[in-house]
């Protein structure tokens, strides 16, 4: 589309239509032979992010000291310390700090994908389906793993059901409760990509639709031109919204996670 050849804006929607569904179905695939095997973008960004999360504990890690002289390795050690004591701690309680390492990681992999999204051009790992399905599926097996563990196999069935019900109640309670526990995993996945995905979607029609106007002011549009104005206040206050909606969703889902540990290994 050439925004400078349009004038009329119903036209200019008109020809939004197909650059927005390509700009959002842009994801590319790289396949190794007739394998049927392929590695996506989002693929590509996760391991990024997996990369630079590795070297930020790595580096972090080396410069720590009693008191911290570093901005970054304070701001990383700020990260931490929240995700240790107000949410492992002020969550899960007795025990909580060997959960700690999961939490931190999930924390840390979700903010820097959120924050990579961010950046024009880039796109969001946590903004796929498929990412956020591995994540929640991470959380789900390690809570339910703890919660075995804490109870054992046959202990832990039974520990669905809160305790204390009348006996006549016990398995229509106990079926609501592991329907519930099923699907914490599907909530985890869809919360997470609906948020991400959604901004970020958000954004690209913002900018899309403030660029159009904007050269349509250049080609002599006159006032309709001027709602580029408009879009652009638009972009900017969602562009704020989202870098606080990217900590937001790591929080949520990592404090989810948290909660989740604490109801498996606790008892009812």
């Amino acid at each position: 589309m050439d925004p400078l050849t349009l004038t009329n804006p119903i036209e200019m929607l008109n020809e939004l239509v197909p650059e927005l569904q390509a700009s959002f179905d842009s994801a590319f695939v790289i396949e190794f032979g007739n394998s049927g095997f392929g590695i996506t973008q989002y693929m590509l960004y996760a391991a990024l992010v997996w990369v630079i999360v590795l070297a930020v504990v790595m580096v972090a890690g080396r410069k720590l000291t009693l008191v911290p002289n570093s901005k970054f390795v304070n701001m990383v050690e700020y990260g931490y310390q929240m995700v240790r004591n107000s949410i492992g701690e002020g969550t899960i309680g007795h025990g909580y700090k060997k959960h700690v390492p999961l939490l931190a990681t999930l924390f840390f992999f979700i903010l820097i994908s959120n924050f990579i999204g961010l950046i024009p051009g880039s796109k969001a790992a946590t903004g796929s389906i498929q990412i956020t399905w591995a994540l929640s599926i991470v959380s789900f097996v390690y809570f339910n793993y703890w919660g075995v563990k804490a109870h054992g196999g046959w202990g832990y069935i039974k520990s669905i059901a809160p305790s204390g019900l009348p006996a006549p109640m016990v398995p229509i309670i106990w079926v609501f409760e592991f329907v519930s526990l099923v699907i914490r995993v599907l909530t985890l996945a869809v919360r997470l990509y609906g948020n991400m995905f959604a901004g970020h979607m958000a954004l690209g029609v913002f900018a899309l639709f403030a660029s159009t106007f904007l050269l349509a002011a250049i080609n002599g549009a006159g006032a309709i031109g001027g709602l580029s104005i408009v879009w652009l206040a638009f972009e900017v206050f969602m562009y704020a919204l989202e870098t606080l909606v990217a900590f937001l969703q790591a929080y949520v889902f990592t404090i989810l996670t948290a909660v989740y540990i604490n109801l498996a290994t606790s008892s009812h």
